[in-house]
């Protein structure tokens, strides 16, 4: 039986402000409110509610058959509690058919997994602990920054507790192999990867309205019929998108959302099913390995970094924010560790690129690299305030190893504790009667009279 995975991804910046020279060292607030207010709002309204709306219709009207995955990152997640928590209703409405999976993604959308990943792996936990609080779910699948997947990358993934990762289905990997299959990581078998259709999945994203595409229009029923015919034993199609493809990519006049509430009704006549990643990544039996030494994304023609870190600029901004990374983790300035989490989002470096800059408001890659710098020169005068330079790395490992280790000796005590706190209390066994000693009798006594 062959299963459909829709995995919808949602992530959304906190934009910067204008930032200027002069401002370093005085203004410590750097994000344009309005800017990010009204794109939330903008995707709110257009796509995000109506696509929730189209899918809880979508869940009861097949039964609950239908079921599918999100990859919500941790920023975009803060944005819909300030400016939509009708938004975070409407997901936990979804949470609540249980059809619907919630995928681990890094907090801050981040590019933490190639430069440090004592960050990813905070960035993974505070996300994990964000879903818990927001939705009750506990992620288990892991969808990494623009699906990015190495090796080490595997290895690392499978040390934190995720067995199956979702990554491109490149030919650059792949080669002749289909990406409708369970793979597994050559490094360690245990590691289960899932790899996304390319093309099915881009023909829904960019093509669905493209006048000049051969295949136009596309309707439910044509395209459930290209997922049936594809021409082996392949037990899964893997469509992974952007969520602001339903209503902003692809507009409602475009029948988007009247196309995919018909697709569950043609997949079931077919004879075919609905998987989450996870339920994939248990059911399914991998077929082959997959080697990866270099990292792979779904940016781009070459699918690798070189949309975030192909230039100068982008380099140079990466390594300056690196750099403090562990003095960062050593300090408590909630206000400090915020900024920390923002300032890493894969966006600002993506709108230093001369070519493809998506989604920037910059007049230039120059621009956006020299107001992202402004910010960041400010930003390393506070962690400077905090954990001068002048200890140098060497030091400042033994302190964070110190720190660390009594931080375990805390957890642990305090979990000695829990324990003797919730042992029953023993009754003290009664003592034992003790004889009660009789009192002496007095004898008489005869004074004798002295003789004169």
């Amino acid at each position: 039986m062959r299963n459909i995975c829709f995995v919808f991804h949602v992530h959304e910046p906190f934009r910067l402000k204008r930032y200027r020279f002069f401002d370093i060292g005085q203004d410590h607030y750097y994000y344009d409110d309005f800017q990010t207010e009204g794109r939330i709002a903008n995707l709110v309204e257009q796509s995000y509610l109506p696509a929730n709306r189209t899918l809880l219709e979508m869940i009861k009207s097949s039964n609950g058959k239908f079921r599918c995955a999100f990859a919500i990152s941790g920023v975009a997640m803060e944005q819909m509690e300030l400016y939509a928590p009708e938004l975070i209703d409407s997901f936990k409405a979804l949470a609540d058919t249980k059809c619907v999976e919630f995928l681990a993604v890094p907090y801050s959308y981040s590019l933490a997994a190639m430069y440090d990943f004592d960050e990813w792996e905070n960035q993974l936990n505070l996300h994990a602990e964000k879903i818990q609080n927001l939705f009750g779910l506990k992620p288990t699948t892991l969808f990494n920054t623009e699906l990015l997947y190495s090796d080490e990358i595997g290895e690392h993934a499978l040390k934190l507790g995720y067995k199956t990762i979702l990554t491109e289905g490149s030919r650059l990997v792949l080669g002749w192999k289909s990406s409708d299959y369970l793979y597994h990581s050559s490094v360690n078998p245990r590691l289960k990867i899932l790899m996304r259709n390319p093309k099915l999945s881009d023909d829904i994203a960019f093509r669905f309205s493209d006048y000049s595409w051969k295949d136009y229009p596309l309707d439910a029923e044509k395209y459930v019929s290209w997922i049936s015919g594809i021409q082996d034993d392949s037990p899964i199609v893997n469509l992974w998108m952007g969520y602001e493809t339903f209503g902003l990519r692809q507009t409602s006049s475009t029948g988007i959302f009247d196309f995919l509430k018909a697709i569950p009704y043609f997949a079931m006549e077919q004879g075919m099913g609905f998987m989450t990643p996870s339920e994939a990544g248990k059911k399914l039996t991998s077929v082959d390995a997959v080697v990866s030494p270099y990292p792979l994304l779904w940016t781009g023609e070459a699918k690798d970094l070189s949309t975030f870190t192909g230039n100068d600029l982008q380099q140079e901004a990466l390594r300056k924010l690196y750099a403090v990374a562990e003095r960062v983790r050593l300090c408590q300035d909630k206000s400090l560790k915020h900024d920390w989490q923002l300032l890493q989002s894969i966006d600002h470096f993506r709108y230093m690129n001369h070519i493809d800059a998506a989604g920037t408001n910059y007049e230039s890659a120059y621009d956006a690299f020299v107001n992202y710098m402004n910010v960041l020169a400010d930003f390393l005068e506070r962690v400077e305030e905090q954990y001068p330079t002048t200890i140098d790395n060497e030091e400042l490992n033994e302190l964070l190893k110190t720190i660390n280790n009594q931080e375990k000796e805390i957890v642990q005590l305090e979990k000695e504790i829990r324990t003797l706190r919730s042992r029953p209390k023993k009754e003290a066994p009664a003592a034992a009667a003790e004889p009660v000693a009789e009192a002496p009798v007095k004898k008489k006594k005869t004074a004798a009279k002295k003789q004169k």
